[in-house]
């Protein structure tokens, strides 16, 4: 199967030592090709696209197009989903992405729990599990529960995995995999995940910050809501695990053409593990090309935020961008674990210590309205285990502060994020075969 570019404009080649851009060879360049047609053809969902629309929307020839689709269908990509109706003469035929021939494994590394997802091409979950886990217990003990999850919710017999998506907390290079400086857990600094996970795996790892992985969930979630309700059951009757602790060979995929995406708490880097609690929420319209800009707003064991700005998440130079739960709105208030005083967080989750959700919501009410001030975001949205306890105190509680401090009555919109980080973290892994790289 051909892979992907990551580059929807066509430059493949590296620079030199000038600086100029190196020519695009031709294997490289039908990768891309075939990427922005099963690009579209996942937007498309079930209903299809004819390969006149595939050739005006991607600016390719119709002989492009004919010859791309049906490489993609010889890989079982693509299959043919009925015909148009007749506009006067020959109907059309339609083409269709083919969900259940590759799947990704997001996995979501939380403080204190792992969660882990199966999902197909059009990102929709087949199998879950997840179980209990001591992130400061160090990275050794997470490694291992990771290979038994990705064992679980995989189908070592059924199609090949593109790969594992890893979202975590704490501060991450995501570009090296390299863990960072999580706050609270000095064990975890300068430990290569990504590259320990791939060697345990055999396939491709994504790291990134939990909230970049909560936008992208968002994003995934926007995307499948296109596709209609006559597919919706092609999950059904899938098997869900429900304990990530089983003891399973350590390498489940010996020489598996694909990957896994993992997601844990804190600053990431686009590698193989996501970033902190609420980076990798904000999703946009990540494979629609949608306009509008939102943040994704995390209440778990910590508060984070992703960012989905200029079409795709924003991370920031250093993958710090998004540490929504550590600006002070009470001077002189608790102390935070991050060290200073009066953070979101702290304020929040002492409200949810004691019972007053209502409170907790208007605390990220408040703090939310600072955002949406400071980066005119079109919409936010709210996931993470405190707001799945209570969803509509907090949609209602943060709704109320942002319509009070709203400079537009009709923005921005507030709505739950509708899939979860581990979903997130399967979509980074998704990603490079849509040519999102």
């Amino acid at each position: 199967m051909n892979r992907a570019s990551g580059n929807h404009n066509g430059h493949t080649g590296h620079g030199d030592a000038h600086g100029r851009r190196g020519g695009v060879n031709l294997p490289a360049l039908r990768g891309h090709n075939d990427a922005l047609v099963l690009d579209l053809l996942r937007g498309a969902g079930p209903a299809g696209l004819g390969r006149t629309e595939l050739a005006a929307r991607t600016g390719l020839t119709p002989q492009a197009v004919s010859k791309i689709t049906a490489r993609l269908g010889a890989d079982g990509l693509v299959a043919e989903a009925g015909r148009a109706a007749s506009t006067g003469g020959k109907p059309r035929t339609l083409l269709r992405l083919v969900p259940d021939v590759r799947y990704a494994v997001g996995v979501h590394l939380d403080r204190d729990e792992l969660r882990a997802v199966r999902v197909d091409l059009a990102g929709r979950v087949v199998a879950e599990g997840g179980g209990p886990l001591d992130f400061a217990a160090g990275p050794e003990m997470a490694v291992e529960a990771v290979v038994r999850a990705v064992a679980r919710v995989g189908d070592p017999s059924g199609p090949p995995l593109l790969g594992v998506g890893v979202a975590a907390p704490g501060p991450l290079d995501h570009r090296a995999g390299v863990m960072g400086r999580v706050t609270g857990f000095p064990s975890w600094k300068g430990f290569p995940l990504r590259g320990v996970l791939e060697g345990r795996l055999g396939l491709p790892v994504l790291l990134d910050k939990d909230t970049n992985a909560g936008a992208a969930a968002a994003a995934g979630a926007w995307l499948r809501a296109q596709w209609s309700d006559a597919d919706a059951d092609a999950g059904a009757g899938a098997d869900v695990y429900a304990d990530a602790g089983v003891d399973r060979d350590p390498d489940p995929y010996p020489g598996a053409e694909g990957g896994a995406g993992v997601v844990a708490g804190g600053r990431a880097g686009r590698g193989a593990v996501l970033y902190a609690d609420a980076q990798a929420g904000p999703g946009g319209d990540v494979y629609g090309g949608g306009p509008w800009t939102c943040v994704y707003l995390h209440v778990g064991t910590g508060l984070g935020a992703g960012l989905w700005l200029g079409g795709g998440v924003y991370r920031g130079a250093r993958s710090a961008a998004g540490e929504f739960g550590h600006q002070v709105l009470l001077l002189d208030g608790p102390p935070c674990r991050c060290g200073a005083r009066g953070c979101v967080e702290v304020l929040c989750l002492e409200a949810v210590a004691r019972g007053d959700l209502p409170e907790a919501a208007r605390i990220v009410g408040e703090a939310a309205a600072n955002l949406v001030a400071l980066l005119d975001v079109d919409r936010v949205l709210l996931g993470g285990r405190v707001v799945a306890a209570a969803p509509d105190v907090f949609v209602a509680g943060v709704g109320a502060v942002l319509a009070a401090r709203a400079l537009d009555p009709a923005r921005p919109v507030v709505a739950l994020a509708g899939a979860g980080v581990a979903e997130g973290a399967a979509e980074m892994a998704l990603a490079p075969l849509f040519g999102r790289g």
